[in-house]
């Protein structure tokens, strides 16, 4: 591990970016290298840091992080890319420490690419489910996600906190009709499915927070488990986690889509009977979602504990 490794966050200002710098402040084991305030669009000088740095965060669109990737000159600095612009490319790996395998090739990569927040809450349940064998590759996924404002960036979090404001934003407005959310490509990739899932993310009108489900016909499973065989399934392959837990099946819970708010854990819950299994991933859209996953991703590619500054 290198005595106190450098960091540079490309798009600090940016609301991912800024919780990433919000975590990483206070620390005395690493060097935030920051950018001059006039400097923030100069090429050269990002250029400069991003060869500096020892690991490196894109908080940037798609397009941005990739020409940042191609600034970097040197095969030292390593990536954690925050957009989509990588989930799916063979040369990096996916940063989703809990799914099997996936702990110590992150440790290992120069590139890791951060996951979505709505795929983290997807694959959560389906990625170990195929994996298992209880879900076959090519059944008929539908999935929807209960997700807070703050996932929308700056522009959306001011629409929701300014007064006053139009009524519509305090009912829950479902988004990315054409399903054909950007998403997509990640859930079924990582999840080794036949076909995208239908997926229908809905907007709510609370700050961070998360609710994704999956609706089963337990009869097209491989077996046609129950539900409580499900859990059991799913609480054996997390065992031992520290930031993925399954809650006890049959015990009555909230299925708030706040209720992680300000945690970096996230929590599966399965319901149903013996024909039919809900699982609803719940979690912080910011937390597990988002910058607590990036810095979760980074601890483990520089060799700290795996925990630090996360809040389980």
């Amino acid at each position: 591990m290198i005595k106190q490794p450098k960091i540079y966050i490309d798009g600090k200002e940016g609301t991912t970016g800024l919780h990433i710098y919000t975590r990483l402040g206070a620390r005395d084991d690493i060097e935030l290298l920051l950018i001059d305030e006039n400097k923030r669009k100069d090429v050269a000088e990002r250029k400069k840091l991003l060869n500096m740095a020892d690991l490196v965060f894109l908080c940037l669109p798609d397009e941005a992080a990739k020409e940042s990737v191609s600034l970097i000159e040197n095969n030292t600095t390593r990536v954690i890319d925050a957009s989509t612009a990588h989930r799916t490319a063979s040369n990096w790996t996916y940063g989703f420490p809990e799914l099997s395998g996936q702990r110590n090739h992150i440790r290992t990569s120069v590139r890791v690419t951060n996951p979505g927040c709505h795929a983290t809450g997807f694959l959560s349940s389906v990625a170990p489910l195929v994996a298992l064998n209880i879900l076959p590759a090519d059944y008929p996924l539908a999935c929807y996600s209960i997700t807070g404002y703050s996932g929308g960036g700056k522009k959306m979090i001011a629409q929701y906190e300014s007064e006053p404001r139009d009524t519509a934003l305090s009912a829950p407005t479902p988004y990315a009709t054409t399903l054909n959310h950007k998403h997509l490509p990640e859930m079924q990739t990582v999840a080794k499915l036949s076909y995208p899932p239908v997926f229908s993310p809905i907007l709510g009108d609370f700050e961070k927070g998360m609710a994704t489900s999956i609706l089963l016909n337990n009869r097209l499973l491989h077996g046609s488990p129950s539900a409580q065989f499900i859990y059991e399934m799913l609480a054996d392959y997390y065992r031992g986690e520290s930031l993925v837990h399954v809650a006890d099946f049959g015990t009555p819970m909230s299925l708030s889509a706040n209720a992680m708010a300000g945690r970096d854990s996230l929590t599966l819950v399965v319901t149903g009977h013996n024909d039919q299994t809900q699982i609803t991933a719940l979690f912080d859209n910011l937390g597990k979602g988002a910058s607590g996953a990036a810095v979760q991703n980074m601890n483990l590619m520089l060799g700290f504990e795996e925990y630090t500054s996360l809040s389980r």
